[in-house]
């Protein structure tokens, strides 16, 4: 029994950070309704290649995309532009603890779908609405996309080669990072909602927006700004606010070294071979180091380019010091770590019954997270529904 397995939901969404929100209460023990439009079900069951292998080694239509956001979930396939299709779901409604939606705003009340119209057929309801810029101010009419609000939202502000070095510029993050933290507040924010429903009885409307989590997960940088009155810019691989907390060159590669404070910054010289960058007054205190920047990395740099990273890497995790390689995503999943913490699972498939998949990385020690169903096929779970 899953931690969530008293709940049911009703996912009306679709592509990331919907999806992800519900996969999370499924991996939770959810029982999670996926509802999909009979042509063509989520528009990311087709973005592809790669698609998943079948059992004999051929290849299938389910889109590798599509699995990374959609285990533990029963597919129905309901047609909402329909009445009878909009009264299906209005009724299933009335069964569920919570509804998830990335409509438009305004998109679920010309189906008799929003959050008013249900909560007057089940005030128990927690209703969460996803959009790119909320229900509410200037902008909430209009279409929010992932990479579109980490731009408008100043993610890609402070990601990327800084000014002045070869390949500066704007960078969006490698991964849609502003739909899954979205996905993620979403699961908090119902959470609470449910937590809350226990004392009153109540459900309620959970609004999130794409433009307000990649405001808020600025985090350090956003504050740089609002209390110290500084305009982050790009520093590549560098931190605003310590140093040395960057990539350097070894004499083989890059590897990151990771100085969180003086004592560290002590044995890292020592290590180097330059202990006397401990004793300079422009490096003793973080502080200085921050200020003397650009005449401290430098020199940092080229003690660096005298032994191979792998020699570094042990050199300094044997004096305490932070540090790691720079890993390609196959490297993360040949991680011993990795492997041993679960993050890497087998999830029988209709078409693969080997299917791999990445896990979930809550460990919760009485009711834990289980992979009880794999991403499943359009209107697979048809029949679930049909008595």
């Amino acid at each position: 029994m899953g931690a969530l397995s008293n709940i049911r939901v009703l996912d009306l969404s679709r592509i990331l950070a919907g999806p992800w929100a519900s996969q999370m209460l499924g991996d939770l023990g959810a029982d999670v309704i996926k509802i999909e439009n009979p042509e063509g079900g989520d528009d990311t069951r087709h973005w592809g290649p790669p698609y998943m292998a079948s059992e004999g080694g051929g290849t299938t239509e389910e889109s590798a995309y599509f699995m990374c956001t959609n285990r533990n979930k029963r597919s129905l396939c309901v047609d909402m532009k329909t009445a009878e299709g909009q009264a299906r779901l209005r009724g299933m409604a009335q069964d569920c603890d919570v509804l998830i939606e990335n409509f438009k705003v305004g998109g679920a009340a010309r189906y008799g779908l929003d959050y008013a119209s249900l909560s007057a057929l089940n005030p128990r309801l927690v209703y969460c609405s996803i959009t790119g810029f909320g229900q509410t101010g200037p902008l909430a009419t209009r279409p929010g996309y992932d990479f579109l609000v980490q731009a408008m939202g100043g993610l890609m502000s402070v990601t990327g080669v800084e000014d002045g070095e070869p390949g500066a510029g704007p960078q969006k993050v490698g991964v849609a990072l502003t739909d899954i933290m979205t996905g993620l507040y979403a699961v908090i924010g119902i959470q609470a909602a449910l937590a809350e429903r226990e004392r009153s009885g109540l459900g309620q409307h959970v609004d999130l927006a794409l433009l307000d989590v990649t405001a808020a997960t600025l985090a350090n940088q956003a504050t740089n700004y609002l209390v110290g009155g500084l305009n982050p810019t790009r520093l590549g691989n560098a931190h605003p606010n310590i140093v040395p907390y960057q990539s350097f060159v070894a004499r083989d590669g890059h590897l990151i070294v990771a100085v969180g404070n003086d004592g560290q910054f002590r044995r890292y010289c020592e290590v180097i071979g330059a202990p006397e960058l401990a004793e300079d007054e422009r490096f003793l205190s973080n502080r200085d180091r921050v200020k003397h920047r650009e005449q401290l990395v430098p020199l940092l740099q080229a003690r660096m380019l005298e032994r191979d990273k792998a020699e570094w890497i042990a050199l300094l995790e044997a004096a305490g010091v932070p540090a790691g390689p720079i890993n390609t995503v196959a490297d993360v999943f040949a991680e011993p770590q990795i492997q041993a913490r679960g993050m890497q699972v087998t999830v029988p498939h209709a078409l693969n019954p080997a299917l791999q998949l990445v896990g979930n990385p809550i460990k919760l020690s009485r009711t834990p997270v289980q992979y009880r169903r794999a991403p499943p096929l359009l209107g697979q779970h048809g029949d679930d529904f049909d008595s």
